[in-house]
């Protein structure tokens, strides 16, 4: 259980409270590639943190992210023209390019006013189908991180983003929960639990597959360099004297990320605060192998009209058409909805755009929620204290999570991801290079 206060300091993420100040530490997905489809196609409105973005891509294909409201007047830029090289305020018609400079000021005509002035601008990075960007303090500005979704052909990566009417808390408590995998999406994790026996759901590619029917693991974590990774045992036989387990192990990483394994992907997913009360799940898919969107789609039940535009990428759901929950369907599956991430959002905005924490009564399978909520209020405090905060990783290319594997008595876990303690985190990276 949560104090009202320590509450607080998780959820608000504004530019003038410490949560919000330690976030801005890290380059953070803003856009997909997807929603800027071409050169002077329309901006965008973009949210983080609580502030207001356009984004743009210009007539070269470079994309520009500005504060929204024109340093002029104060109007959106999102309602702008994109043409000939910048983006266009509609009211008096000042243009400016995507490092802020002040093109063309037509009610004032002065080359010196536009060369001296300038709109704020923040560093972009388009990489593996994301527009990544960095809000926070120019001084501290960190490396560029790289992710080992970013290596792989075009073909065998899918980026979906929805957009999430709650704190980014829930969601993210949510994808380290384990024991919930089995339960709330046993139409995935056991296809035959009506039938009451176990059959494993054989999709390759299905995070919420399981292959025992134990719905109550038992939890073991260790901190890393990028926040912490831990295993879910699952008893997989009891024969003999001692029992053998299933482990899954996730990475999660601080702020807002985690990694969720199948057998032939991982699931990269971002909790990134839009605000207060709104969050961008970007879910990035990655293997070896092409990956089918339609598929993915499916599996994540955001093909459904009624719960997902993907044309503004919101999830849509809402407490007065009871989420769009089908009560019937329940005399034969789990929950009345269909697909991991309908589940998932539905069962969060549920719980209403900020929960009172100090109200829940926590278990021993909440151990790795538990857990992420004192790593993150440990680095606000170092933030706060002008230290690194925990997690600023500049390399995730070690990092990798673990399907369902069959573990023998007295192995250790982390030996199947040992990659994961190789991680360095930005501070020892500094200390080493300016080392004698």
């Amino acid at each position: 259980m949560l104090t009202a206060e320590e509450n607080e300091t998780l959820t608000r993420v504004g530019p003038d409270t410490p949560m919000g100040r330690m976030m801005r530490r890290f380059w953070m997905p803003i856009a997909t590639s997807d929603q800027l489809p071409g050169p002077d196609c329309d901006p965008l409105r973009a949210s983080l943190l609580g502030e207001s973005f356009v984004v743009f891509r210009d007539s070269s294909g470079t994309v520009g992210v500005l504060d929204e409201l024109c340093m002029h007047r104060g109007v959106s830029l999102a309602l702008g023209r994109v043409e000939e090289g910048g983006v266009r305020c509609l009211y008096h018609g000042w243009k400016f390019g995507v490092n802020g400079e002040i093109q063309e000021t037509p009610n004032h005509c002065s080359d010196r006013f536009r060369k001296r002035m300038k709109a704020p601008a923040y560093p972009v990075v388009e990489t593996a189908g994301m527009i990544w960007t960095y809000i926070g303090p120019k001084k501290q500005q960190p490396p560029f991180p790289h992710f080992p979704f970013m290596d792989v052909p075009d073909e065998n990566r899918v980026v979906i983003r929805a957009n999430v009417a709650c704190n980014y808390l829930q969601l993210y408590e949510g994808g380290v929960d384990s024991s919930h995998v089995g339960i709330l999406h046993s139409n995935q994790a056991n296809p035959t639990w009506l039938a009451g026996e176990f059959t494993a759901n054989d999709e390759d590619d299905n995070p919420g597959a399981l292959s025992v029917a134990d719905n109550a693991p038992t939890l073991e974590i260790e901190d890393t360099a990028f926040g912490f990774h831990y295993v879910a045992k699952r008893v997989a036989s009891t024969d003999g004297d001692t029992p053998t387990h299933s482990i899954r192990a996730t990475p999660v990483f601080l702020p807002f990320g985690r990694v969720i394994p199948a057998p032939t992907v991982e699931f990269y997913v971002f909790e990134v605060p839009l605000s207060d009360v709104e969050t961008g799940t970007f879910i990035i898919i990655y293997g070896d192998r092409p990956v089918s969107r339609p598929h993915i789609m499916e599996m994540l039940g955001l093909d459904d009209e009624r719960f997902y535009d993907e044309s503004s990428a919101d999830f849509l759901a809402h407490r007065l058409a009871r989420f769009g929950q089908d009560r019937p369907s329940m005399a034969t599956g789990w929950s009345g909805l269909r697909g991991i991430q309908q589940e998932d959002a539905v069962l969060t905005l549920s719980m209403g755009p900020i929960v009172d924490r100090t109200k829940e009564h926590v278990v021993a399978a909440d151990r790795a929620i538990m857990h992420l909520r004192s790593l993150l209020l440990e680095s606000v405090r170092r933030n706060e204290s002008g230290e690194y905060p925990l997690g600023l990783v500049g390399d995730y290319g070690p990092m990798r999570s673990l399907c369902d594997t069959d573990l023998e008595p007295g192995t250790d876990w982390q030996d199947h991801v040992s990659g994961n303690r190789a991680v360095t985190t930005a501070a020892d990276d500094a200390q080493m290079a300016t080392a004698p």
